[in-house]
């Protein structure tokens, strides 16, 4: 595994580069797009063990730090999802260039809001081989939040289901204040006045200015134009237990999406739910990814 460094708009992103050996007259390329935050070229620990079973499997891999993240320059906070997608499709371009790798057989995944970063890049490439999204939201990022909170909320046992009511309402104060363009200190009245209810640290604790404003600037993110600009493949992973993901509520979006007449009919659909498996497609008690995902994630990449 190499460092390698690419430009992307005003930033220069680190990242790392594996290509299987022997790779003759060319192999099949991945790069992965990590999930929500600081995110760096391993995304946590859940890259490591998918580069490692992509480069049993015979597929180059290339991951990258977020801006600001690692060795990156720039800062992910100060952009937007497209800012985000504008960096993947440059990793994709950087990943087709190199020597021993097929440049029509090179696709994105995505991992959680990686998926929306990797949607919105694959959308915008003629040249996409496939894309593949992972514990990926068909819903928007204030939906999905607002899913999470409460599936937090139910497992911190509050007092009463008020406690809880009232946090979720506040979250949704707090959504409409960003849709209204409302400052930081607005939102931050907004959160004093409620007393910071319990529970509301899980969404409210590490946010500061800049935070707040990539927040609203992503929040409505609606992944269907993605979807529907699709001129590829699209293999998605959902964990059945994720209590990070309305899984029920993506497939709706999923299956609605397919079926309009206006979709590409080379922009397959492949999904699989992994029965309770969480946000990292773990089994309860596992430390790594379920491994039918590692083995159907490869097979499906060998036959396209």
């Amino acid at each position: 595994m190499c460092e390698i460094e690419f430009v992307s708009s005003q930033a220069r992103l680190a990242g790392s580069l594996a290509v299987p050996r022997g790779a003759g007259a060319g192999c099949a390329g991945v790069v992965l797009v990590g999930g929500s935050g600081p995110s760096d070229r391993d995304n946590d620990s859940f890259f490591p063990p998918l580069r490692h079973h992509l480069l049993d499997a015979g597929f180059a891999v290339l991951s990258y730090d977020k801006r600001g993240v690692g060795g990156s320059s720039g800062d992910w906070r100060d952009g937007t999802l497209s800012d985000l997608a504008t960096d993947a499709k440059n990793a994709v371009r950087f990943l087709q260039s190199q020597p021993g790798v097929r440049p029509d057989a090179v696709g994105l995944l995505g991992h959680s809001e990686g998926g929306w970063v990797a949607l919105r890049a694959a959308a915008a490439l003629d040249d996409m081989a496939w894309v593949v999204t992972t514990s990926c939201p068909g819903v928007s990022p204030a939906v999905q939040e607002r899913y999470a909170l409460a599936n937090h909320l139910r497992v911190m046992h509050l007092d009463s289901q008020a406690d809880a009511d009232h946090t979720l309402d506040l979250y949704d104060r707090l959504i409409e204040a960003g849709r209204s363009d409302a400052d930081f200190a607005t939102a931050m009245q907004i959160v004093d006045a409620a007393g910071r209810p319990p529970g509301l640290a899980y969404y409210w604790s590490d946010l500061d200015e800049r935070m707040w404003g990539f927040l609203k600037r992503k929040q409505d993110h609606d992944p269907t134009a993605d979807l529907l600009g699709l001129r590829c493949p699209h293999l998605v992973f959902l964990g059945g237990a994720d209590p990070l993901v309305p899984v029920a509520e993506t497939l709706d979006v999923l299956g609605a999406v397919a079926c309009r007449a206006a979709r590409s009919p080379d922009a397959t659909l492949t999904v699989e739910v992994l029965p309770g498996a969480d946000h990292r497609l773990r089994l309860p008690d596992a430390t790594a990814p379920e491994p039918t995902y590692f083995e159907s994630l490869t097979s499906w990449l060998q036959r396209h």
